[in-house]
């Protein structure tokens, strides 16, 4: 009989895979507007009553982008949200204090 692994028992879905991106530091793909992203997520919030993630964009079909910029995501339109593994630092253009986030801030990133 198989043991259950930490694998096994992990929540999955869009909200606790970000969770785990941020806490961990961690890049996320996605399907988002039918093209592939790789993003940095540096905060998850809510918005009238929807779930967002802000976070910087590491490369958009493949590609990295023009500039370098906190965008925002509505995670309902992430679709195949899955860890990378790849490691980031935290963005300097990441303003927590942003009055967006006041008392809607569900998880974000610790600034060093």
């Amino acid at each position: 009989m198989k043991q259950p692994s930490d694998d096994d028992q992990a929540p999955a879905g869009p909200v606790p895979t970000m969770f785990e991106a941020i806490v961990r530091l961690i890049t996320v793909s996605a399907t988002y507007n039918r093209g592939t992203v790789t993003i940095a997520p540096h905060i998850l919030y809510t918005r009238h009553g929807e779930m967002y993630v802000d976070a910087v964009t590491i490369e958009r079909d493949g590609k990295p982008p023009k500039e370098v910029k906190i965008g925002t995501f509505k995670l309902d339109g992430l679709k195949d949200v899955k860890l990378m593994g790849k490691s980031f630092a935290p963005s300097a253009l990441f303003v927590p204090s942003d009055e967006k986030y006041a008392g809607n801030s569900l998880m974000a990133v610790e600034l060093r």
